[in-house]
């Protein structure tokens, strides 16, 4: 197995060619997938006001057609996922050669797809409960494919192929017609995506009779791993200066959400199928966010207020498996319960829950950070 430094990269890597605020913005992203469930739950139930409610709803999913905070947390992994590809491919390219690179791919590739296997039961259920679709397994195609697309292919043909990903993906879903239903119908269960999963994808699924990381749906999602690759193939380019480099980012960022946001008029922003237009709204706000990380943690150099986001980014895997494993919310109880929990509700009800939800995720900053001292990182 290749084993990998703190930032993603494969070890031997130049610090020169490191990016702190990748594994900070890694790790805070991670956060909330650790964290949202729990806390938008307790917010939702806390007696806090219209503030309270407005936050709840931010990080709930939006239950089809539009966009809320928690939907931008996958599509931001899978971005930055990309952007670490140019810095740990092209490493292993000079040093092993291109075989060894696309080995390196395809093993990846595989034990991401494994572990999601895993996440969701592994065979403890009978083959035909065991889900094979999951966020996981779809980590591990959006890897394969863009993957290999870098190696293989040159920037501007990157972007060609991102662009056919979406236009193609947005020209089956408007005029391939759906048996019985017809063409250009983007509502839940009367889309092309989901008629495939119907039809073909095996397995458990998330939502019934399809699933939101079905078959279709990761052609679009590779796009979301290309535009972080772009992102990581700009900040990796030494003869542009730093500061140049963010302003870059952070401008492709914005001229990606207002072309999706306007291409979300004729064909909906929906992330259980991934559409094209989310793919855009999503990549330019990943961009914006890894251009405000990059300047203020690599260029500036301001990083003790992100420490606790590099532990948890370090170990990004590590801790989204630890989160299925054990259970935190659990072991909060036992130091936020009993009396505390009388006392807290008795301030407002419903505290108890968000301070549970809270320290929750501070245990999952205590385990991050003793691995990260300790040198231990999950090694793919």
């Amino acid at each position: 197995m290749a084993s990998f430094s703190p930032s993603g990269e494969p070890a031997g890597v130049p610090p020169s060619e490191r990016l702190v605020s990748l594994d900070a913005l890694r790790g805070f992203d991670m956060m909330w997938i650790a964290g949202a469930d729990s806390l938008g739950g307790a917010l939702g139930h806390i007696d806090g006001g219209p503030v309270a409610r407005v936050l709840a709803r931010q990080l709930d999913h939006v239950p089809w057609a539009g966009l809320h905070f928690e939907d931008l947390i996958f599509p931001l992994f899978i971005f930055l996922m990309g952007v670490a590809i140019p810095f740990s491919l092209s490493r292993t390219v000079e040093v092993s050669g291109r075989p060894a690179a696309v080995a390196r791919i395809f093993r990846r590739a595989a034990l991401l797809f494994l572990l999601g296997v895993f996440y969701y039961g592994g065979l403890s259920h009978p083959i035909s409960d065991v889900r094979w679709a999951g966020v996981l397994q779809r980590f591990g195609l959006c890897y394969l494919g863009a993957g290999l697309l870098f190696l293989y292919v040159r920037p501007r043909g990157l972007v060609a192929v991102c662009a056919v990903l979406l236009v193609g993906y947005w020209a089956l879903l408007r005029f391939v017609p759906v048996p019985g239903i017809g063409a250009g119908h983007y509502a839940e269960g009367q889309n092309l995506a989901n008629w495939i999963d119907r039809r073909y994808l095996p397995g458990r699924m998330w939502d019934g009779d399809h699933d939101p990381e079905g078959y279709l749906s990761t052609f679009p999602a590779i796009a979301s791993c290309l535009l972080g690759i772009l992102c990581g193939l700009r900040l990796r380019d030494g003869s542009i200066a730093p500061r140049r480099r963010a302003a870059t980012l952070a401008a492709a960022g914005a001229v990606l959400l207002c072309l999706g946001l306007l291409w979300g008029i004729p064909f909906p922003i929906i992330k259980k199928i991934w559409t094209s237009s989310f793919v855009l709204v999503a990549g330019g706000i990943s961009a914006l966010a890894m251009a405000a990380f990059y300047l203020v943690i690599d260029v500036w150099r301001i990083r003790a207020w992100a420490a606790p986001f590099v532990w948890v980014g370090a170990n990004a895997i590590t801790i989204y498996l630890l989160c299925d494993i054990v259970d935190f919310g659990a072991l909060a109880r036992r130091f936020v319960g009993g009396n505390i929990t009388s006392w807290l509700d008795g301030m407002r009800p419903g505290l108890s829950g968000l301070a549970e939800a809270v320290f929750s995720i501070f245990l999952c900053f205590a385990v991050a950070r003793f691995l990260y001292r300790r040198r231990i990182f999950l090694r793919l």
